[in-house]
């Protein structure tokens, strides 16, 4: 989640996301720092990196999965610094990949250190997250080990297939939107793969952790398209997205509309300022294509709702209800 979007949902929401994510965090933060790193360059990104590292997005409802299937929390957190350290992995290798300089207003380790140190980074996060799980998982009893490797490896694989995909959608004015929409359900997958772990890990039954499954894919799906709508307001964000990746998808889909032309008008200049960001959105929210995206948004709200009625525990139930109705508050 981006700053903007912390913001926009209810400071308790925020505040329990934290909570739910705060020990598996600290964990990862120690195990990465107490590492014995000779580079300088690269402990100085690696710290630089930590020092900014809140991520609510995987961890979170991770921690939320595990404990709706009545997993006990005080054997969590290992698995849990595992879903956060691949998530940073991913973070890290995303940043190389649109070429970002910068994220909620700081500079990424790509644009400080530059890709090769945000490769590398991105590579001992990753080593360091599957050492962590293979420990968890080894734990386990019977096929438990294996299914969760499973769950990590088809995760990735479609995250990374997404990512190849939106290579063709590079720097296109007119690219098409059902086509990128395709692209961020796929991305979903990582959102999906942590839900997934949390309800496996935790011993759900097979019920609970398919519905988890679902709601985890939909949940991710909602995420991005929140973030999507988001960077039309960051300056900073679109320009870079107009630069060096895809326009965001509400722009996309407001480009098949009559008022295409005053938008290509906007996108086209050297520099958007804020009247700019302000009437690009006047035009992009009042589209109809963006009000049927919206609609089917709300759509992909209930049926999350629907597949939690398999999760036996009240408390997480409610709060997997608050976070998935949060991703269209403010749009």
């Amino acid at each position: 989640m981006k700053q903007k979007e912390i913001e926009s949902v209810s400071n308790l929401l925020v505040q329990l996301l934290r909570n739910k994510s705060k020990r598996g965090l600290e964990y990862a933060k120690k195990i990465m720092l107490e590492e014995k790193i000779e580079s300088e360059v690269i402990r100085e990104a690696l710290n630089y990196y930590v020092s900014n590292w809140e991520i609510l997005t995987h961890p979170a409802p991770f921690s939320i999965a595990y404990e709706s299937v009545g997993g006990d929390v005080d054997k969590m957190v290992e698995a849990q610094a595992a879903v956060t350290m691949l998530s940073a992995a991913l973070d890290l290798h995303d940043d190389i990949i649109d070429r970002s300089n910068m994220k909620r207003r700081k500079q990424t380790v790509f644009g400080k250190y530059g890709s090769d140190m945000a490769l590398l980074l991105g590579n001992a996060f990753f080593v360091e997250g599957f050492v962590l799980l293979g420990r968890f998982a080894s734990r386990l009893i019977r096929d438990k080990p294996l299914e969760a490797f499973e769950i990590v490896r088809k995760g990735l694989f479609e995250v990374g297939d997404a990512h190849a995909l939106e290579f063709g959608f590079k720097r296109k004015m007119h690219a098409d939107p059902d086509q990128y929409l395709k692209i961020l359900k796929m991305k979903a997958a990582t959102t999906e793969m942590c839900m997934q772990l949390g309800g496996l890990l935790g011993g759900g039954t097979v019920e609970e952790v398919e519905a988890l499954t679902r709601y985890g894919r939909m949940l991710g799906t909602l995420a991005a398209l929140r973030e999507e709508f988001i960077d039309i307001y960051e300056k900073e964000e679109l320009t870079q997205r107009r630069r060096n990746e895809c326009l965001p998808i509400p722009i996309l889909f407001a480009l098949r509309d009559k008022n295409a032309k005053e938008i290509e008008r906007i996108l086209a200049k050297r520099r958007i300022g804020e009247r700019d960001i302000s009437e690009l959105l006047e035009i992009t929210l009042k589209s109809r294509s963006v009000e049927r995206l919206k609609k089917e948004m709300m759509v992909m709200i209930e049926a999350a709702r629907d597949v939690l009625c398999n999760i036996r525990n009240e408390e997480s139930k409610n709060l997997l209800a608050q976070l998935v109705a949060s991703m269209v508050e403010d749009l």
